[in-house]
């Protein structure tokens, strides 16, 4: 397992990292993501310490604060040394009926951050996160409140989910101007299959220092390589939640390279698809999430997959963005300035 930097910071996290979204069970538009009982949350987390992960990532609205209470309880069920973890979790999503229930308001913020330490029985929470953007809150109330945490020592550093280039931008203008602590990483979806994130935001966490958690590697299941064209429903969660988008004929002709050097280097589609998040620059660890131990088994072999440049070349072309505006202008435009 290799440890990387997250972000401009001194913070080392494991390449992968568990994501507790499968702990619990509750109903909803998530309910087939999750069903992870304690026993099982206890083996999952287990495996994944022994393979040396250190980085385990869960939110307060992930069934509905149950998979921050299992989190914490696994962690305590195997006698784990709390500084040994580098735990994370969330707020923004709605947490109730009332009006102020949800958002990135100093209410709500303060509020969840006391609710989720309970939740998960600890005095501090590594990594922060703001799942998304609230456009009814100022950034400086947001980021003020949040600069409160760390300096209060509830919270060590602060990430950001899910937001446009302009919004995580402004957000470290923000905290610049105003001297607070700024966002650290970034939690996105990224995959082979979706490499929009390299239009705006790679281009920004790279000229940033931003560290990239990589959340739904496998495209929701669609690398996972229980799909194919003959059998497009599957047999996994996505034949009843067709979560994230994805264009499906550009991924099987991606499943189409990925499936034959699968095979070459006795490897999984699945292990390959999170191998090649673990080749790119901008990723700082890459969130595996599993129901079943052999799932995560096969996740965790990901780390020994080695590409040649022959190989990267192939996929990085069967995956290509098509060209857009003004990313087609500036590659045009900037060829007299390269650095020599």
């Amino acid at each position: 397992m290799k440890y990387n930097l997250l972000g401009n910071t001194g913070l080392k996290v494991s390449e992968l990292c568990l994501g507790t979204m499968t702990f619990g069970s509750t109903g909803g538009r998530f309910a087939a993501i999750n069903g992870v009982d304690q026993a099982g949350a206890d083996a999952l987390t287990k495996r994944s310490l022994d393979a040396g992960i250190n980085f385990i990532d869960t939110a307060n609205i992930y069934t509905e604060g149950q998979s921050e209470e299992m989190t914490g309880q696994a962690l305590r069920n195997l006698g784990v040394n709390r500084y040994d973890i580098v735990l994370a979790t969330k707020v923004r999503g709605k947490m109730g009926d009332g009006p102020n229930d949800a958002g990135l308001t100093r209410k709500h913020i303060m509020a969840q951050a006391e609710a989720s330490l309970k939740r998960l029985n600890t005095d501090y929470i590594d990594l922060y996160q703001t799942h998304s953007f609230d456009p009814l809150t100022p950034w400086e109330e947001t980021l003020r409140a949040l600069d409160d945490l760390v300096r209060s020592g509830k919270v060590r550093y602060l990430g950001a989910s899910n937001v446009a280039a302009w919004q995580l931008m402004k957000a470290l203008g923000v905290s610049r101007h105003e001297r607070l602590e700024k966002y650290v990483s970034l939690q996105a979806y990224y995959t082979i299959a979706g490499r929009d994130l390299e239009r705006e935001l790679v281009p920004l966490l790279l000229d940033q220092k931003v560290g990239l958690l990589v959340w739904s590697p496998l495209a929701g299941g669609f690398l996972s390589g229980k799909y194919t064209r003959e059998n497009q429903k599957g047999e996994g969660r996505r034949s009843g939640f067709d979560f994230p988008p994805v264009d499906k004929d550009l991924a099987f002709n991606i499943i189409d390279k990925l499936r034959p050097m699968a095979e070459a280097k006795g490897s999984t589609v699945a292990a390959l698809a999170l191998a090649w998040l673990l080749h790119q620059p901008v990723v700082s660890t890459v969130i595996i999430g599993a129901k079943k131990m052999d799932q995560l088994e096969d996740n965790l072999t990901a780390i020994d997959v080695k590409f040649t440049s022959d190989e990267l070349k192939e996929l990085a072309e069967v995956s290509q963005l098509a060209p857009e505006y003004p990313g087609w202008m500036l590659d045009l435009t900037s060829g007299d300035r390269q650095p020599s």
